[in-house]
């Protein structure tokens, strides 16, 4: 026996850098030492033994173990006190393994194996040299990577084809030491496991519930869910879901509710809805060509409640649903789109387009000139159809063309200047339907034009500061100007159908061609739009980050349409990170003309850690004749890691208008070692009712989760189900 420093030393020499290759693979084995051990190898046999403690390298597989006998011929390996093996993120121990490297044949006794989700553990493990297959008996597998599990499945015999799935026979779920449930056979993917989730709880417009969802995996191509829900005083209301991936069909999801609801309520024109209230929800996207893709989407409710009663998170986050069906090809410099837009829900206003085909030019050089050329040009057939028995439907065709010239320009090496000048003709064909009000019409539109810009900026490479995170700092300010001159078009919005219109909007809306999109609604405009930009960046740990990015910008109207202002109102648009985990976002809109805000939104975001962060906002708007009444709504949201297993968030929104607290949210979350779970209570003022009480228990296996990473603190009312 040799000391293994000289050991090493002489494979140093043998095969350089302290590799030993076998010759017939050009493969090689790596042999290291983890402490101060013994060596000792038979060049002539090519078996190797190493004690103390070594690790052994070879064709993607890891072996470490107390000691280590070795053929570097066969590959053959007799590893023996805590030996671990490492291949294909499937990790294998035990006392005593036996393990070819070059046939991957792995055998043993009281052995543990490990990918998550999944950990098993048995007496004996034997391999199938010919497809890899690990068979082991009187075995049990867990998610629960401790080593006495709270839940744990027993069966007789295993197979294991590792990164694939498992297989079991006889297999009996125990809850502790009590068995609870039993299966003749049992398959579970190690890619994506089959899971379940249920959220019990209760609702004052429920009563007692109980949400059931089967998360099910067939094949990398296609997954879903099953879903049953039980609600007391609702009745029972169920649905699957399904998820698909492939060349031929694209991507695309298809999920569907139905429920027999006991007490479904009024609509807002307070009609009663029916109790058989369904939803249907199908998009697919695919790609059929070379830059060619086709899109479709539907939307189908039997009521505009459905998705509020029952889908809450998503009802908050699209209050119209809309369908579509797009077909859009690209080129190097023009798009082709074709879009069909039914409307699905009787109870939603739809502009239907039947379909409206767009040819689109993009911006563009004119062969060597110092000209650039954009178009968009479109025709299609529209209806404009509104809820509430359909009494206003109007419908017309229309074709449209727009072509526009640009000349960008540089001058002094930093002052940008992009004059422009173009024109539009849209032909309107005689409205039909009970609604329609106008004839055959002919528009022509003619725009110019310029925009002015510049940037100029400093730097303090010096400038550091431990209060402000700052190490360097750059200014950057960049004023902008943007003219825009319309003179009268030919047709007043008035004389043509309004299927493209100009809709209300909290912020400034474009004025210059194409980003102007409302067709239907342009009119004259003799406008100049003024901006400023302010940035300061520095270096932080993330890179180079905004400590201030701040816009402002309004309208100067020089010739005003009966009852606007002079100017509008003024925006500004303010992101403030003093600190890398402090963060401090404002949007306000100032009316000149009287003197006062109209609207204010400030978040401040402080995330110092894990342990705890607080989030404040306040949302502010006045009383307007289109927007509605306004709202002073304070909004605030705390959680706190109490300890290694404990955590709590408290969620406010309080309308300061009338003193009332309009939502409160409290959640308790408890780390359950394999599980986690979170106890919520809501309550809601409706305003047009009794307070709504909700309280319910979330929880999900930590192989499984049932939410991303801030998934629940983004959208806290999922906590409560749907």
């Amino acid at each position: 026996m040799k000391n293994l420093r000289l050991l090493l030393l002489f494979l140093v020499l043998l095969a350089g850098t302290g590799r030993l290759r076998a010759a017939e693979t050009n493969t090689t084995w790596i042999i290291e030492s983890l402490d101060q051990g013994e060596f000792d190898y038979d060049l002539q046999t090519g078996v190797a033994t190493a004690t103390n403690g070594v690790s052994v390298t070879y064709g993607g597989t890891v072996l470490t173990a107390g000691r280590v006998t070795l053929n570097r011929n066969t590959g053959d390996t007799l590893a023996e006190g805590s030996v671990l093996v490492r291949r294909e993120g499937q990790l294998w121990r035990g006392d005593r393994l036996t393990y070819n490297f070059k046939t991957r044949v792995l055998a043993g006794k009281d052995f543990k194996t490990g990918q998550r989700p999944f950990f098993a553990a048995g007496p004996g493990l034997i391999t199938d040299p010919t497809n890899q297959i690990y068979t082991a008996t009187n075995v049990f597998f867990t998610t629960d990577d401790n080593s006495a599990p709270a839940h744990r499945i027993r069966t007789s015999r295993m197979v294991i084809v590792p990164g694939k799935y498992i297989e079991a026979r006889n297999a009996v779920l125990y809850l502790g030491a009590v068995p609870v449930f039993y299966w003749p056979w049992m398959h579970k993917s190690l890619e994506h496991p089959n899971n379940y989730e249920i959220t019990p709880g209760y609702r004052s417009q429920f009563g007692p519930y109980l949400l059931n969802r089967y998360n099910w995996y067939y094949s990398k191509h296609l997954n879903g869910a099953l879903n049953l829900d039980l609600r007391a005083q609702r009745g029972v209301g169920f649905g699957p879901d399904f998820n698909w991936r492939s060349p031929l069909l694209g991507e695309g999801q298809f999920r569907y509710y139905y429920t027999d609801d006991n007490a479904p309520g009024l609509d807002p024109f307070d009609q009663p809805i029916p109790r058989n209230r369904q939803r249907l929800y199908f998009s697919d996207h695919a790609t059929l060509d070379t830059n060619f893709t086709f899109k479709t989407v539907i939307r189908y409710q039997t009521d505009n409640q459905v998705v509020r009663d029952f889908y809450e998170p998503e009802y908050r986050e699209n209050t119209q649903p809309g369908s579509f069906l797009e077909l859009n090809k690209q080129w190097a410099n023009w798009n082709l789109n074709l879009l069909a837009q039914p409307q699905m829900n009787n109870f939603q206003e739809t502009v239907e387009r039947l379909p409206d085909l767009k040819l689109t030019g993009l911006r563009q050089q004119l062969g060597t000139t110092p000209l650039y050329y954009e178009s968009e040009s479109s025709a299609g057939y529209f209806r404009h159809v509104f809820p509430d028995l359909r009494t206003n439907i109007y419908s017309a065709t229309r074709a449209d063309t727009y072509h526009q010239i640009t000349l960008p320009q540089t001058f002094f090496g930093w002052l940008n200047v992009a004059p422009r000048v173009g024109g539009r003709f849209t032909y309107y064909g005689e409205a039909d339907g009970r609604g329609a009000t106008t004839t055959a019409q002919t528009r022509g539109v003619f725009n110019t034009g310029a925009e002015i810009s510049f940037k100029a900026s400093r730097v303090w490479r010096d400038l550091e500061s431990g209060l402000w995170d700052v190490k360097g700092l750059r200014h950057i300010i960049e004023p902008t100007f943007n003219y825009v001159f319309v003179p009268t078009p030919t047709a007043r919005p008035a004389q043509l159908p309004q299927f493209d219109s100009e809709l209300p909007s909290y912020r400034l809306l474009p004025i210059d061609y194409p980003d102007y999109n409302a067709i239907d609604s342009i009119d004259s405009q003799n406008v100049l739009r003024l901006g400023l930009r302010n940035k300061l960046q520095t270096k932080r740990a993330d890179g180079l980050e905004n400590v201030l990015n701040w816009a402002l910008y309004t309208d100067w109207r020089l010739d005003r349409r009966p009852g606007q202002a002079a100017f509008s109102d003024v925006y500004s648009d303010i992101d403030f990170k003093p600190r890398s985990w402090l963060t401090l976002s404002s949007e306000t809109r100032f009316d000149l003309a009287r003197e006062k805000f109209t609207e204010a939104n400030h978040t401040l975001v402080l995330e110092p850690g894990s342990e705890w962060s607080v989030s404040l906002g306040h949302r502010y708007r006045v009383d307007s004749p289109v927007f509605g009444p306004g709202n002073n709504l304070i909004i605030s949201s705390v959680y706190v890691r109490l300890s290694e297993n404990w955590g709590a968030q408290v969620a406010h929104h309080y309308e300061a208008r009338d003193g009332r607290m309009e939502q409160q949210l409290y959640t308790i979350y408890r780390d359950l070692r394999s599980w986690t779970g979170a106890l919520t209570f809501r309550v809601r003022d409706t305003r047009i009712g009794p307070p709504d009480y909700t309280i319910a228990f979330t929880f999900s296996l930590k192989a499984f989760p049932k939410f991303g990473v801030g998934g629940d603190s983004h959208r806290p009312t999922s906590l409560l189900g749907g």
